[in-house]
């Protein structure tokens, strides 16, 4: 592709008037100086230490001229190198394409088809909203593996990226979904931080914990320290309880590091329906995030409900829509989500909503239960999996020592019943069923999950036995889609009864194979 030197380039957020349609832009100036800003802050962390190195031989006065002139030359050259970069970045909305052009030596060029753009994410940490400042992330939802398949701009003003985002999502009036029911869908309550220390990410937060404390004094070499310390707390303790104690104190740590993550996320969060038929969530404490999602790629939702949550009457909601590729750059962000951790009422109303129904598609009344066989084959593999480790420990026992036989007695006797109840919850979670233009599968326990997927967004059935399974009598259907996973599973379902299912749920893809008993 050869090079075309763009005239008059203009500097976004120096008036941020709309530019003529193909005409190109440039990144805004005040990206630099939040560049200069952050590598202050990193030359200064840097700094303390390698002062503290050098007084060891040198005045004060010269360790400190040697600190600073470090310190120059670090933000100075990146800085710099920044400021080049901005220069030499330019980004233009043609009729057909969006184009980023960058790269000083090696210049790259880089261009995505409009109609195929299915999201414009806006982000902005604390000091990019400071500056007024937003990194726009242009996708066409393709999971590529290089990247190729979005543009992200680093950074421009708020007004423009709100212009990028309206221009680059706007959609012919005559495709758009009718307008009714625009504006907001659900906003923040307060209230809902309560589930957030009963999530799973509490225990995980509070081993991450207790890990990064004996990492931290292993730095500083004072790991032995800590471990006699907490040894002398316990030393006429029993053992039992000086686990539940520590246990607790961990799990403490990670429900206060689950409600600070939670407030992080989820502070200022709205659902609204804008005019031209595009969902659109905002969310973020210190770091905001906007993500847009159009209605004519919403293929269903997906209603989750982890075990801690569930117990309290509780479940998350989430899009299965086309065009919702996870980002690596941003891997702890989820952008399908369309409302956080609410009470089942709150949930159930929002799914009716998003999805333009009198109620939501959801009703587990709709669903039809599986046969025992599939009990059966739960609670064969829930006791295999907790006995294994016992069976080992036995061994190992009557091989080395008695304490490993009581050990696997004491594994036994606390991981059958919880392996057993799991068991026997995951079979009553089973579930498929239609409600209107939706199929309907659940399935889980430690994560329950309740899919309602479009019937016409099913492009094929895949249809699995093994050789147990055909002995009971039993089948996983699943549907394949574009959207959401990509496929959605019916697990162990009375073979006859599933395949009647996916005949009478998606008509005529699966008649061609299907052999009918005639009379």
């Amino acid at each position: 592709m050869s090079e075309r030197t763009a005239p008059g380039l203009l500097a976004a957020g120096a008036g941020d008037a709309t530019p003529p349609e193909g005409e190109w832009r440039r990144l805004d100036r005040r990206t630099v100086l939040a560049r200069c800003l952050v590598m202050l802050g990193v030359a200064g962390s840097a700094g303390l230490p390698a002062l503290l190195g050098l007084l060891g031989g040198r005045p004060f006065w010269q360790a400190l001229a040697w600190v600073l002139a470090g310190a120059a030359v670090l933000v100075g050259g990146v800085t710099a190198a920044d400021g080049i970069r901005v220069h030499r970045t330019g980004y233009r909305l043609g009729p057909e394409r969006v184009e980023l052009r960058s790269g000083l030596l090696l210049v790259k060029r880089r261009s995505l088809p409009r109609e195929r753009i299915r999201s414009v994410d806006l982000t902005a940490n604390v000091l990019l909203r400071l500056l007024g400042l937003v990194q726009v992330r242009i996708g066409t939802g393709e999971q590529t593996g290089s990247g190729e398949s979005t543009l992200l701009l680093d950074a421009v003003s708020r007004a423009e990226a709100e212009r990028l985002r309206g221009e680059l999502l706007a959609r012919p009036a005559a495709g758009a979904p009718r307008a009714d029911g625009d504006g907001t869908i659900a906003s923040l309550d307060p209230a809902w931080i309560a589930y957030a220390p009963v999530s799973f990410v509490a225990p995980l937060l509070g081993g991450a914990a207790a890990g990064a404390v004996m990492q931290v004094s292993e730095w500083f070499g004072a790991q032995a320290e800590v471990i006699e310390w907490i040894g002398d707390r316990f030393a006429e303790t029993p053992l039992v309880w000086a686990v539940l104690v520590m246990a607790g104190t961990a799990l403490v740590a990670g429900a206060v590091g689950a409600l600070g993550l939670w407030v992080e996320m989820w502070w200022n969060y709205r659902l609204e329906r804008e005019h031209g038929g595009t969902l659109r969530i905002r969310r973020g404490l210190l770091t905001s995030r906007s993500t847009s999602i159009e209605e004519r790629r919403l293929r269903g939702i997906d209603l989750v409900e982890p075990l801690g949550v569930r117990l309290f009457g509780a479940a998350r909601l989430d899009a299965v829509a086309t065009g919702l590729v996870k980002e690596t750059e941003n891997e702890h962000t989820d952008r399908k989500t369309l409302l956080p951790v609410a009470p089942r009422a709150v949930v159930d109303r929002v799914a009716a909503q998003v999805l333009r129904e009198p109620a939501a598609p959801t009703d587990p009344s709709l669903l039809t239960g599986h046969p025992r066989a599939a009990r059966g084959r739960r609670l064969r593999w829930a006791l295999a999996t907790a006995l294994a480790p016992a069976a080992v420990l036995a061994v190992l026992g009557a091989l080395l020592t008695p304490v490993l036989l009581w050990t696997a007695l004491a594994c036994a006797a606390v991981a059958v019943p919880v392996a057993v109840a799991l068991a026997l919850d995951a079979y009553r979670n089973l579930g498929h069923g239609i409600s209107g233009a939706y199929l309907l599968t659940r399935s889980g326990t430690v994560r329950r999950s309740t899919v309602a997927l479009q019937r016409t967004g099913v492009i094929g059935w895949t249809v699995r036995r093994s050789l147990f399974q055909r002995r009971a009598g039993l089948l996983t259907l699943t549907a394949t889609t574009a959207a959401g996973a990509g496929a959605y599973h019916v697990h162990d379902a009375d073979a006859c009864e599933a395949l009647a299912f996916a005949a009478d749920a998606v008509p005529g893809l699966l008649e061609p194979f299907l052999e009918r008993d005639h009379p």
